[in-house]
């Protein structure tokens, strides 16, 4: 009895079978479309990512020219005030300079 209903039925069990099989890896499965979204914020996270490294590493080209051969002494001063905390905030600098005759 059963036999029969799954004979006659039988082209029907496979096709639902198939479009759940194939529903099922399209959805889900290394190619899927879940597998496809997370792979898509992953690499907007590494795009993300590597414009920050990019511009860090732009500003350090930048720091590094002014260190070059002919020095930026305005540079220099700023670096010995952030690095040694040579001097504080809201006060006023004098610069006396040395008139040689």
């Amino acid at each position: 009895m059963i036999l029969n209903k799954i004979k006659k039925n039988y082209s029907l069990l496979i096709s639902s079978l198939l479009i759940l099989y194939f529903l099922f890896n399209i959805l889900d499965g290394d190619r899927g479309l879940l597998s496809y979204y997370e792979k898509r914020l992953e690499l907007d996270n590494l795009v993300i990512k590597e414009k920050k490294i990019l511009n860090k590493n732009m500003n350090l080209e930048h720091k590094n020219s002014l260190l070059n051969e002919k020095l930026d002494l305005d540079f220099i001063e700023i670096l010995i005030r952030d690095k040694f905390i040579f001097g504080k905030s809201g006060e006023k600098i004098y610069m006396i300079e040395k008139n040689e005759k």
